[in-house]
């Protein structure tokens, strides 16, 4: 079984940055794909980014250029850095994790909030 826990999340005014991060409770090289879900108010959750095992990332068009996802093997952990952020960006954020053999985890979520 893995855990994830998401922190980092807060009010950012438009245009502004921050960096959530995802703790993993096993080796993250037993994971085959890591990355980040989001879910808005009356909306379905939606992919932000994802890394593989193989490098090869994909991008939701909304924050391609903007948000950029990277990992620490040392710590056992993933992170999102998310700069210029917009007030549409306001969502609960949801690191996810595939493993072959453990199957889809998600996190508990932390709340991202884009003040006007």
């Amino acid at each position: 079984q893995v855990q994830l826990v998401e922190s980092g999340g807060g009010l950012v005014q438009p245009g502004g940055s921050l960096t959530l991060s995802c703790e993993v409770s096993a080796n993250i090289l037993r994971l085959n794909t890591m990355g980040w879900d989001r879910q808005a108010p009356g909306d379905q959750r939606a992919m932000v980014e994802r890394i593989t095992n193989e490098v090869f990332i994909r991008y939701a068009d909304s924050v391609k250029g903007r948000f950029t996802i990277s990992r620490d093997f040392r710590k056992n952990m993933w992170c999102l850095q998310m700069n210029d952020l917009k007030p549409e960006g306001t969502a609960v954020y949801y690191c996810r994790s595939i493993s072959t053999q453990i199957g889809v985890t998600w996190g508990q979520g932390t709340q991202v909030t884009g003040s006007s």
